[in-house]
Formats: structure tokens, sequence, C-alpha cells
């Protein structure tokens, strides 16, 4: 069963939550996180991404780099630009994009949990990107980026989170982004109890974004513990910090593709073997993206058009009837030679959240053709974890995502 138990967040004081909120520091490379910093000298990505208090000659993981980290972010708390909470709470956060809103609660998960199963992954991590989060949680002493979880709704936990939500919030902006993110503080006893209680009694909590992090935290807690011998599991290091969505809130976009060249072929033929593998349509006016699982579209010579898998070639396996497999295993890998799209330079995922007109900027700059997905459901997703398998590369874009820095998670 699960333990998600609440925590002393440490938190931006209310001025500043605006300001100090950032984006993951995954989604900027090195040149856009400094401009971000620049843009905004409190964001918090100069202490997820410290590198860019330097100048480029310094390398992104240099030691140094993790140092600063620490040395920023301990000094805000010092400066009293964060405050820490009197006692464990759990936290409602609420993102609100394009008039659709979500609505989690930040706690703190179990190492233990992620290691016997109870937290259930769904993609593969590289040691090489796990790497970097490890040296920058175990320097800065600190959780700073919240793991994405998901679980089954449960009407007790909505309860008490609609009940938190009738109060003040502790914070309401809107990012440069357009996203509003709101957040409440449960500290109600009965409502801690209310809550650890429901989670207790479920045994299957997912990982929907931010493996590497997840991975991350988790080994920095097994090294704390051998460390330190003695440990009775109560330690901050045993946990890390998340926010769980109940399933009915959350929003997946489609990860769409685009391929450089068609294996040799021109446009016509590389559409009449599109004609033999699936059923293909020209869509007409306006409409670009596809309506239901089992189809896609493709823009390919400045056309689009409706792809529809054939019944045939459809599946029940959790993985293999994935649109994103099909796509993959029909077409991909046999007609264009793409059989690793983890590493094939031939081939580029572009995230929902760009648009249809990503995809047709694309196809005239840089690729011949693009593919545009059907988004993978979240139900489908907890189908490949509950199989204990993984789901191919790129094959969910969650959005909004969570802003760093509005809770760390302290590890001594």
């Amino acid at each position: 069963m699960a333990v998600i138990r609440p925590f002393a967040a440490i938190r931006p004081c209310r001025e500043k939550a605006a300001r100090i909120a950032a984006l993951p520091y995954d989604v900027y490379n090195r040149t856009e996180a400094k401009e971000e910093v620049l843009r905004e000298p409190e964001s918090f990505l100069r202490i997820d991404r410290a590198e860019t208090q330097f100048d480029d000659s310094v390398d992104t993981y240099a030691p140094e780099v993790y140092q600063k980290a620490h040395d920023i972010l301990w000094k805000m708390i010092g400066n009293g630009d964060f405050v820490t909470e009197e006692k464990p709470c759990y936290y409602i956060y609420e993102l609100t994009m394009d008039g659709r809103a979500q609505t989690g609660i930040a706690a703190c998960a179990s190492i233990d949990d992620y290691q016997n199963g109870v937290i259930k992954k769904h993609e593969n991590t590289r040691a090489e990107k796990e790497q970097d989060r490890i040296r920058h949680v175990d320097t800065c002493d600190a959780q700073t980026g919240p793991i994405f979880l998901a679980y089954r709704a449960d009407a007790l936990i909505t309860a008490v989170v609609n009940r938190t939500k009738q109060e003040t919030p502790a914070y309401d902006f809107t990012a440069p982004d357009g996203v509003t993110h709101r957040v409440w503080v449960i500290a109600d006893d009965v409502d801690i109890d209310t809550v650890q209680d429901v989670f207790s009694g479920i045994n299957q909590i997912y990982i929907a974004d931010g493996h590497h992090r997840a991975a991350s935290a988790v080994k920095v807690g097994l090294k704390r513990r051998d460390e330190h011998p003695d440990y009775d599991g109560t330690e901050e290091f045993n946990f890390f910090l998340s926010v769980l969505f109940p399933d009915e809130e959350l929003y997946i976009m489609d990860y769409n593709r685009v391929v450089r060249d068609l294996n040799g072929m021109d446009a016509d033929a590389f559409l009449a073997k599109m004609q033999d593998i699936f059923d293909v349509s020209l869509l007409e006016g306006a409409e670009r993206r596809p309506r239901e699982k089992g189809s896609f579209t493709m823009y390919l010579d400045g056309r689009w058009y409706l792809c529809r898998f054939r019944t045939t070639d459809r599946s029940d396996d959790p993985v293999d009837g994935l649109d994103v497999s099909l796509l993959q295993n029909l077409l991909l890998a046999p007609v264009l030679g793409i059989t690793d799209p983890k590493v094939d330079p031939r081939i580029d995922f572009v995230g929902g959240i760009r648009g249809m007109d990503e995809l047709e900027r694309r196809c005239h700059a840089d690729a011949k053709a693009a593919f545009a997905m059907y988004p993978t459901s979240i139900q489908e997703l907890f189908a490949v974890a509950d199989a204990g398998r993984l789901m191919p590369p790129k094959s969910t874009w969650f959005e909004p995502k969570l802003r760093s820095g509005l809770f760390i998670h302290a590890l001594s």
C-alpha cells in the first residue's frame, strides 16, 4: 500500500511566488535557460540550472555549478524569500490552462514504494541523465522539482480537496505562458489523516511524468541510507517530492512525429505505400487533427491526409495496441527504416502544445512528412504500467507543466 505522507514544505513567501516559480529544468537548453534568468532574475531556474550563473566556459556539470545551486537556495531561505511550514501538511496544487483546471496534492512519496512496484513506471531511464539530478539533489540537500504522479480518483480525497479550495489560496498567480497556478495548504489534522489513510489503501500509483527525477531522487535516498546505516525509515531522505493527480483530471496531449526523408521515395511513391498499409483519405477544409483512437493525420507535400489503422492490424496488447506503436511497427520501421526512434536522427518528435502549424512549418523547413497522433490516454498508460511494460519513446505529452520552486523538500 502507498505511503504518501505530508511534509513541512519550504515554499516561497506569498509576494515572491509568481517570480520564483519556474518551468522544469529540462524544458530548456543552456542558452534558453540563461535568457529566462535574464528575463526573471528571481526565477528558480537559477537554482535548477545554476550554470546560468557562469559564463559558457564553465561546464554545465562542473562541481561548482551544483555548489552554486546549493548556495543560492539556502541563501534565499536565509533571506526570507522562502518560508518553512510549521508542521507537515499536504498542499493542493491547481493548474489552469486554456480554461481547463487540474488539481493535485503535493506530498512526499516513499522510495520503498518505488522500489517495490507500488509506484509504477512506464519508461526506462538513462544513467547519464539521472546523474545530473542526483548531484543536484544531493548537493542542495533538497528536492526542488516534483515528480508528476497519478492515481485512480477517490471520493474522500476529492471531498477534502473541494472543501479546502473554498478557503483563500496561499498562492494565486498567472505565469507569463498564461497558466494560472493556485495553492492551498491542507493543515487541518483530520483532513491530513483522511488523505494519508486513503492513500495507504491504494496500491497502484503511477509516474505520469518525471521518470528521471524520480529515479534520481530514489538513488539519493539509497545513498543516504548507505551513509546512515542506523536509519529507521522515517528520515526525509526516504521520501521524494511529488504532486499526485486523480486520473479523471489529467490531460495528455498528442506527441507527434516528423521525418526528414522518405527513405528514397518521392511523395507520390510514399503516398502509394501509405495507401497499401492504411485507409487514407484527403482532408478538406481546416481539419488537421485526428479525432479518434485508431487514426492519425499526415502532412505530405502540402496536403493533409486522414489515415486509419485497419482492423486486422490492431491489437489488444497494452503496448502493441497503442497508436504510436502501430505507426512505428507498420510504417516507420518497415517502410522508412527507422528501427530505433530513440537515436535515429531522421526522426524528430514535436509536442502537441506546439500545434499543427509547427508540423507544417517543419515540413517546409527540414522534414518531408509529419504524423499527428491521437493522444495516448491515461488509461492506456495505466494498462502498460500495470503489465510491467514500457511505453514507446515519446508517447505522452503532459500539459500544463508543474512549476519548480513552489514546494521544496529538504532531506536533512
